[in-house]
């Protein structure tokens, strides 16, 4: 790895033509040790995060280990949200994955007698936000500790088996890289415990292992599932030759390829994911993402005398005009054309020839419509009886509405180990069959969300499951008749966030899968709920959440919406919402929409809000009206299944109404300083081809630009920030000591102009010197993707959310108040709020409660490490309590109880001649009053006063 450190006549050279390289192993490793050694010397290493939830929407699971001789004890694989364990059965979790470099999870496997762990590290999915890991770890110790036991190049693991006679023999299938091609994918395997690996199955540079399993009764027959996929920022092909099913009868020493043309099973460029299900070595199971086209109906559909999207496609005009203008009309609303769109109007277009028939289709198809359009065979169920030799297909019929076309989400089978007739497989629905495949009902109901990732089966108890989907985790006891609901860990994966400015604050966020929620800063994260009904975060919206504006002048007013650019203006009071998509012209190009749309609200007038899709547009009524403001803003798409070349990040400037900033997924970046009337493409010296996470003008220089750039979607992790103080005319590399991982968000801070905020695909960094050189800021957050954060302005308050643990919040006052001049001093001791004192102080009110207990935090930078004295005085120099403390280099906090040492009591009734009352907990509380905290040492010394109020 190469580290950049920005002097200031120093400026950074990039290729700026080539395609971004996905990054080597050995910088990924050289960054998780130059990470490591900045939490022992961050200068903010004492500074705390408090994580504020929410828990009660949960995040997607990715794998289950159920200890089969006692099921109330299991551990919960999260793809970005780390490893839990609970031995209550799902009653509560501990999180055991924190110490680790990453939460990032693949697949788990335990050896329950021996009490060892196997991690493999990247989620096995491939969705927009699955996170790649850092090979494959090992616990001896229940999670305590973890050692990496290599693989480091895998990126994302499929699946795990352990000898179950032999816990140091271990068969990995890695399905490897999932933006770009690489070598170290395949089965690999151990006989020694991880210390040393053999490749024993390898296929290409693009296929990988997707899943292993082994006959029950014989590990040395084991089955494997390849898949040859490739992602891109702009297409995702989810089938190839390389995709099959393998076989090995030695434990996975050499391996023999199944579905050959004469076994029965689909071959070609066709086959995409394969799930396994083995139930005895003879018989197993294959559930098959078929990316073959289905055969066109012999006839079209007569039953409904609708109109259909798909008849306009190859309509002739002079058909278009004998269409009854009802039957037009009807179409027309129902599929929510602008209201000007009448029949009348329409033929006259049509007639004129301003537009074709087909332009009604096209007028509808956007990024997500044309995922559901997709004509592929999907999800099929092939069952051997012969060991996999020969497969038969097992359903007659398509098994519709069950993958959609997002196929490459899912893969799970699960056979009954009791009775091989009966098997349930995982997509949207969960769904089981009781005859081997050939007919299935769906076993989800109203409190299972949809999208099933995990499922473990009872050997012991039928019907008694634990599933896993994209919502947490359900469980059942009559075979899904009736599910409980487990999720109690904070483990949400958040794209955006934001906050409002009523007391107290509110906090907003839209989630991958889960909607948008709302809840109070302050919330507790407990239980109580259940007992009253009400849980303090609320859900406002469905579908895939997404960007939220609040208006700051009635947070009932709230924009936001799901992907594709979805979005509404919500009235939370009336808990009324109006869609407010802008919509191009019957004719025009469809304007492109990318799955997370950037939305804003002007800082300058709360009624006028901007959206991005390739192009910007700007409504000056709360989105009820738009007008589109810019030419198209991007590279203009790339020929592919997913939404590209669209808007990514829209800034405008605090300073200067009109002064706007756009940043897109193709790497452009433009400006424009007459409200959109005119636009510049500032990208000139900036990387190619990188997604812009970021564009931000700057709260304090008008002429200043922040933008980061991420190269994931590239396997490049490289971390890109730059800053302009020119508006964009020249950058400047500010990534400085950020070790490798991709930027998701760079904000300034509205205070002091020299401290920044950085979150990365593995953590959060911050800078006292405009990113000259970067601190790790993460105390209380485990290694995960950071991909949004905020400041709420009154409280001072850092919010940061995260890809896979919820929101943190953490007081920053000390930090905006730690300037250069600050930072120059040998010690400074920051401001403190004030206390409101309180008799209940030590007294708990009943035998059975808590006491309440006062506490200052005394926040004081240090230059140097060193031992400092703490004089409490009074305003009459009395001094009430004392204490000598450590500190380190940088910020430390020492937190007081606020009550009187033996010595310092004495001093104060001697000389106020006051008698002060004992808590029932044995402390003396100070009484209200002006107090002075004085610290000294190390040559240097500070005060400042505190109020505690009546």
């Amino acid at each position: 790895m190469r580290y950049f450190f920005l002097l200031c006549s120093v400026f950074l050279v990039f290729n700026l033509s080539a395609q971004p390289a996905a990054t080597q192993a050995g910088h990924i490793e050289e960054g998780l040790k130059q990470k490591r050694q900045m939490a022992t010397n961050s200068l903010l290493r004492h500074i705390p995060f408090k994580n504020i939830g929410p828990s009660v929407m949960s995040g997607r699971v990715v794998d289950l280990d159920v200890n089969p001789e006692n099921p109330v004890e299991y551990y919960v694989g999260y793809a970005s949200g780390g490893l839990w364990y609970t031995n209550n059965n799902g009653t509560s979790f501990s999180p055991v994955l924190d110490s680790s470099q990453t939460q990032n999870v693949g697949d788990i496997a335990v050896d329950w007698k021996q009490g060892v762990i196997w991690l493999g590290t990247g989620e096995n999915n491939s969705s927009r936000s699955s996170y790649s890991g850092i090979g494959i770890l090992r616990s001896a110790d229940g999670g305590k500790s973890w050692e990496n036991m290599g693989l480091p190049d895998s990126h994302h693991i499929g699946r795990i088996l352990i000898n179950p006679q032999n816990s140091e023999e271990v068969v990995v299938g890695v399905t490897g890289h999932l933006y770009s091609p690489n070598e170290d994918r395949g089965i690999y395997r151990t006989t020694d415990g991880g210390k040393t690996w053999s490749k024993t199955l390898y296929i290409s540079k693009v296929a990988g292992i997707i899943d292993l399993a082994c006959a029950p009764e014989d590990f040395n027959i084991m089955f494997a599932a390849a898949w040859e996929k490739d992602r891109k920022a702009w297409n995702f092909r989810g089938s190839g030759s390389g995709s099959g099913i393998y076989k090995s009868t030695d434990a996975g020493k050499t391996w023999k390829k199944l579905s050959t043309a004469e076994s029965g099973f689909p071959t070609g460029e066709g086959v995409g994911r394969i799930g396994l299900a083995v139930f005895d070595a003879n018989t197993l199971y294959a559930v098959h993402d078929n990316q073959f086209r289905r055969d066109k109906p012999k006839s079209p559909d007569k039953s409904s005398d609708k109109l259909k999207k798909e008849d306009f496609k190859n309509m002739s005009g002079s058909a278009f005009l004998e269409l009854e203008d009802q039957k037009l009309d009807d179409f027309l609303k129902n599929n929510n054309f602008h209201e000007k769109y009448k029949a009348s109007n329409v033929k006259s277009m049509v007639r004129s020839g301003t537009v074709q028939p087909v332009d009604l289709a096209k007028y509808l198809e956007d990024a997500n419509s044309l995922l559901f359009d997709t004509p592929v065979i999907g999800a099929e169920v092939y069952r051997s009886e012969d060991g996999g030799s020969s497969w038969t297909k097992m359903n007659e019929n398509y098994i519709d509405d069950l993958y959609y076309s997002y196929g490459y989400y899912f893969g799970e089978i699960r056979v009954n180990p009791g009775n091989k007739e009966k098997i349930y497989l995982g997509g949207v629905p969960l769904i089981t069959s009781d005859d081997g495949g050939k007919t299935y009902r769906s076993i989800s109901k109203e409190n299972v969300h949809s999208d099933h990732q995990a499922l473990w089966v009872n050997p012991n108890r039928p019907g008694h499951l634990i599933n896993g989907n994209d919502g947490g985790l359900n469980m059942t006891y009559d075979d899904g008749k009736n599910w409980t609901k487990h999720n109690s860990a904070s483990v949400g994966q958040f794209y955006a966030i934001n906050a409002d400015n009523q007391q107290p604050y509110h906090v907003y966020g839209g989630l991958q899968d889960n909607g948008v929620w709302m809840g109070p800063h302050t919330a507790k994260e407990d239980s109580k709920w259940h007992q009253t009904g009400h849980n303090p975060w609320k859900s406002i919206l469905g579908g895939d959440g997404m960007q939220v504006q609040i208006d700051s002048r009635d947070p009932n007013t709230v924009y936001t919406g799901f992907q594709f650019g979805n979005y509404y203006r919500l009235d939370l009071e009336k808990e009324k919402r109006q869609p407010i998509q802008p919509k191009h012209e019957l004719g025009e190009a469809p304007f492109r929409f990318n799955w997370q749309s950037p939305i804003l609200l002007s800082p300058h007038n709360q009624d006028i809000l901007y959206m991005g899709s390739n192009k910007l547009h700007r409504s000056m009524n709360q989105g009820d009206s738009w007008e589109t403001i810019s030419k198209d803003l991007t590279l203009g798409g790339k020929k592919g299944n997913v939404a590209f070349g669209t808007l990514t990040s829209i800034s405008e400037s605090p300073h200067q109404f009109g002064l706007l900033y756009t940043g897109s997924d193709d790497g452009l970046i433009h400006l424009s300083r007459d409200a959109g009337g005119s636009w510049q493409n500032i990208s000139s010296g900036l990387p190619k081809d990188l997604w812009v996470s970021r564009v931000a003008a700057s709260k304090h220089q008008k002429e200043r630009v922040y933008v980061s750039l991420n190269g994931y979607r590239w396997d490049d992790f490289t971390p890109y920030i730059f800053k302009s103080e020119d508006y964009g005319k020249n950058w400047v590399s500010i990534s400085a000591n950020i070790p490798v991982s991709a930027v998701n968000v760079i904000l300034e801070d509205p205070q002091n102009e020299h401290l920044l905020f950085a979150g990365t695909d593995n953590g959060l960094y911050a800078s006292f010197d405009q990113g000259l050189s970067w601190e790790l800021f993460q105390n209380g957050i485990p290694n995960v993707a950071v991909h949004d954060l905020v400041i709420q302005p009154e409280a001072r308050h850092l919010l940061v959310g995260t890809h896979g643990r919820s929101i943190y919040k953490a007081d920053i006052s000390a930090l905006q108040e730690l300037t250069p001049e600050v930072l120059d001093k040998g010690l400074h001791l920051f401001t403190f709020k004030d206390i409101k004192h309180s008799e209940s102080w030590g007294n708990p009110s009943s035998p059975w409660s808590k006491a309440e207990t006062p506490g200052l935090d005394m926040v004081f930078y240090s230059k140097s490490p060193g031992e400092y004295a703490i004089n409490i005085k009074t305003p009459d120099g009395i001094t009430v309590s004392n204490t000598e403390v450590p500190a380190d280099r940088g910020l430390n906090i020492v937190s007081y109880d606020v009550a009187f040492s033996k010595k310092g009591k004495t001093a104060y009734q001697k000389k106020y001649k006051r008698e002060l009352k004992i808590a029932k907990d044995g402390k003396t509380y100070l009484p209200p009053g002006t107090y002075s905290i004085d610290l000294e040492g190390g040559g240097s010394k500070d005060q400042r006063e505190f109020l505690i109020k009546e």
